[in-house]
């Protein structure tokens, strides 16, 4: 907004704050009222709905203005926010009554997605995480902070990582330097809300000193992240952005913890997005989060999150976690008493968050101090507890019982939504405030009492007190009594048949009963702010007992799904065979129809025998179930989860990779097929021998001969490969059938089916074996395709499979299988097309003579021959 020579003095301070945030909605506070004024407004209007009116400053000129009120601040903030607009707002900073001039004003907040408090930006259920990157080469740095708990995590790899923990993490809002803006979008899309800031930020030295700065620390070792340089730089940004946004409480950021990629199960994003573990790509849908979410506090749900993200690969912490579930599961009477206390406890880290920046309510302190009665009673329930993991979770827990005390023996129950309504501290806390409060209710007995003193003194019987607003109270005395007033009394005013009088004990209590409404807002906010500050020293322990609850409460979720939903404890080994007895898919089986039950499968892996499951059969028989179930139950029990199985032997596993239904990425310039492509990549070059490895129809983006070739090279590649992982390939291809017979670690299975009349019912069980063709016909059928193109369809079915392919053996007779050297299999260098040949060679010879003909100088019956010549070379 450009400076005009007739700006008010209100518009030149708004354009010299708004220059200091021009790309942010400057929210201008303005009495009762938050205006905004030209390019602001007209956002506003728009994104709010607000009405869009014209101010003149008292020249030709005018701008746009559109306002709300004060107490509306937070719905409209909300919307501001998450229509993606940062907001800067700007408070006035002193008492207008008192002010001399024009009244001081400054940002006294900038809200941005990333940088959100207020309950109504924040999903209870889910982190609101701020992330910062630093590139450096083909390393970055990532940080992570969620300001409204104060989880602060740092992590560093290849981009590859990042971009896993970007799309697992999904941060509200990504901080970069400016000069990768280019970089940012080639490797990680443009799904992000993103900030640029300048180089200099990302600077090691300066990231060092914030840091320890802010942790008042002398080094970094005790975080563990000291080698971390480049993790360091990204939290170090992340500081100098809260700082710039006026953001400077931040003293519930008490720690910063490293995500090590070698600590848990490695999903890239491929995985996490293919095994629908966040939420489903159906509408309405659901993923395994929401199937597996039954905590009862948000804090919980945040971590069960984390949890299904990262799952642990450690042996003996799975097992901690899963014997506690056991544990839970037999002290039933244990289990709902602890799900009831820390319903009670509300959300602690959120919550005590809140304190650092004092944005806390009365209401939301009480329950701090409730839900640390609740967490004395939790660790009084656990005193006794027989499992070693729950008994050292109850002894982190800390009752904090000195401020629990002080917040409930000072604050009224319940108390006002706002300290600034006053009423909020109980009495007997302050003997000022009591007198106050007594004065300002107790006013009119006390004058009364007064009057009456006085009276029985003077004997003046007829004595009244009154008020005006002159000189305020008074004595009244008719002039029959005249003669009765003492000297100390002092005259203020004659009426025709009275005087009135003050005296001094009346100036006190008058002066005493005008400023005691006054006296006693401040005098509360004065004690409530002295207990916030008594409250900051408790931080920390309050933080811990969020984090210890929120575990307690997954370990209880576990335990309540397997009870309700026939969950069984695996077995977790160091071995590398994978069997499951009776497993099922755990998302499909809770959205079946009612009355309907899900139909079981035993799956056995085994890098011995049987290392790769090839699974053939129609789409809708329930081939992609039976492979996304497998990863599911595994991905469960390195959770600490019990599964929907009726025995689970689960090997140790340090990655799962999917490759599930082809899914373009059209808007980013990719096919279906070079998708599916860069994802099969991904897992061929990430490989190892406790891998999991599920691919689903590969090669089915491309044309047939393209797609077997692809599909059957997988297999040999997996086959051969040093590492051996423990693959399931399900395919429409039953060409690749013929593998089992020259793999010995490949097993033919397929799901079964019956056929009565010229219908066929999918059973979904798994049995041994190929399947001889793909039902598709009947599919498109049972979809309601026309019966005139369902019998054209068989006759074209017939014709093709009455002139099959070559055997596909002829493949290993024409080229032996690959020896393995070392590390990874050495390609074959002769191509294996060889089934294709007697196709391929014939249409070679037809397109030759037809390039030959003069069609010019053809005959008729020349031409009739040629069309014979070509259909016999057909047969």
């Amino acid at each position: 907004m450009q400076k005009s020579a007739s700006d008010t003095p209100l518009m030149q301070q708004h354009n010299a704050i708004k220059q200091k945030y021009p790309d942010a909605i400057l929210l201008f506070r303005v009495g009762d009222f938050y205006e905004t004024f030209g390019a602001d407004a007209i956002v506003a209007s728009n994104v709010l709905g607000i009405t869009l009116t014209k101010r003149n400053n008292g020249a030709a000129s005018s701008s746009e203005l559109a306002g709300f009120p004060h107490h509306a601040l937070e719905t409209y903030l909300h919307k501001l926010v998450k229509a993606g607009y940062r907001v800067a707002i700007c408070d006035q900073l002193e008492d207008p009554k008192q002010a001399k001039g024009i009244v001081k004003r400054g940002v006294t907040e900038l809200v941005t997605p990333g940088i959100a408090t207020n309950d109504k930006l924040l999903e209870n259920n889910s982190n609101n995480f701020l992330a910062a990157i630093h590139f450096n080469n083909n390393i970055a740095g990532v940080a992570f902070l969620d300001i409204s708990t104060g989880e602060f995590f740092i992590a560093e790899g290849n981009t590859e990582y990042a971009d896993k923990l970007l799309q697992s993490l999904k941060p509200a809002e990504v901080i970069f330097q400016r000069s990768y803006q280019k970089q940012f979008k080639e490797l990680f899309g443009n799904k992000f809300y993103t900030y640029t800031l300048e180089s200099w930020i990302f600077d090691e030295t300066y990231a060092q000193e914030s840091l320890l700065k802010h942790f008042q620390s002398h080094s970094l070792k005790g975080f563990g992240i000291e080698h971390l340089k480049n993790g360091i730089i990204a939290a170090g940004a992340i500081l100098h952005y809260l700082k710039e946004t006026e953001h400077p409480n931040l003293q519930h950021i008490t720690t910063i913890k490293r995500i090590e990629k070698d600590d848990f199960l490695w999903m890239d994003r491929f995985t996490i997005r293919n095994l629908e573990l966040i939420g489903s790509s159906v509408n309405e849908g659901k993923g395994l989060l929401q199937i597996l979410d039954n905590t009862v506090s948000a804090m919980g749900a945040r971590l069960l999150q984390r949890w299904l993200i990262f799952p642990l690969k450690n042996k003996l912490a799975i097992e901690e976690r899963l014997d506690a579930v056991a544990f839970l599961i037999k002290e039933t009477d244990l289990r709902h008493k602890l799900a009831q206390a820390i319903k009670q406890c509300g959300d602690v880290e959120r919550l005590i968050s809140k304190i650092a920046s004092k944005k806390i309510s009365p209401r939301e302190v009480l329950q701090i101090a409730k839900g640390l009665q609740q967490t004395a009673i939790i660790k009084k329930q656990l005193d006794n507890c027989t499992n070693k993991y729950l008994q050292r979770l109850a002894d982190g827990l800390n009752t904090c019982s000195v401020i629990t005390d002080k917040i409930l023996s000072e604050l009224k129950d319940p108390p006002p939504i706002t300290a600034q309504k006053g009423d909020l501290i109980q009495s007997g806390i302050n003997k000022e405030l009591d007198e106050l409060r007594s004065i300002a209710s107790g006013g009119k007995s006390y004058l009364l009492n007064l009057q009456q003193k006085e009276a029985d003194a003077t004997g003046i019987t007829s004595l009244k007190i009154g008020f005006n607003n002159v000189f305020g109270y008074y004595l009244e005395v008719t002039n029959a009594h005249k003669n009765k007033v003492p000297n100390h009394w002092i005259r203020k005013q004659t009426l025709t048949n009275a005087e009135r009088y003050i005296t001094p004990e009346l100036k006190e209590y008058e002066e005493k009963i005008v400023g005691a409404e006054e006296k006693m807002l401040a005098l509360e906010t004065q004690l409530f702010d002295a207990l916030l500050n008594a409250l900051q020293d408790y931080i920390a322990p309050i933080q811990v007992n969020g984090t210890t609850l929120a575990i307690i409460d997954c370990l209880i979720c576990f335990a309540e799904n397997a009870l309700k939903y026939h969950y069984h404890q695996p077995i977790i080994h160091d071995g590398l065979t994978l069997q499951l007895l009776d497993s099922r898919h755990p998302v499909i089986e809770r959205n079946l129809p009612a009355g309907e039950t899900y139909i079981p499968n035993d799956i056995t892996l085994d890098p011995d025998n049987q290392q790769i499951i090839i699974l053939t059969g129609p789409n809708m028989s329930g081939k992609s179930a039976i492979l996304r179930q497998t990863a599911l139950i595994t991905l469960m029990a390195h959770m600490g989860s019990f599964v929907p199985a009726t025995e689970a032997s689960i090997p140790l596993t340090d990655k799962i990779f999917t490759r599930v239904g082809a899914s373009d990425n059209l808007s980013g310039g990719e096919s279906t097929f070079m998708v599916e492509m860069n994802e099969t990549a991904s897992i061929i070059n990430n490989l190892s021998e406790r891998s999991l490895v599920l691919l689903d129809e590969i090669g089915r983006g491309t044309s047939t001969y393209d797609g077997i070739s692809i599909a059957w090279s997988m297999v040999e590649y997996l086959h051969n490969s040093v590492y051996k992982p423990k693959t399931l390939f399900a395919t429409h291809y039953h060409e690749l059938n013929a593998l089992e017979h020259h793999l010995p670690g490949v097993k033919n299975f397929h799901i079964t089916n019956r056929e009565t009349g010229n219908k066929v019912i999918f059973l979904r069980k798994l049995a041994p074996g190929g399947s001889t063709h793909s039902f598709g016909i009947h599919v498109a059928k049972m979809a309601g395709m026309p019966p005139e193109l369902i019998a054209r369809a068989n006759e074209i079915l017939q014709q093709l499979e009455g002139k099959e392919l070559q055997q596909e053996t002829q493949i290993y007779h024409n080229n032996p299988l690959p020896t393995v050297r070392s590390g990874k299999p050495k390609p074959t260098t002769q191509l294996q097309l060889s089934i294709f040949d007697a196709h391929t060679e014939t249409f070679e010879g037809i397109r030759k003579m037809l390039e030959n003909i003069d069609i010019n100088r053809l005959t008729p019956v020349e031409a009739l021959m040629k069309l014979n010549e070509i259909k016999n070379m057909l047969h």
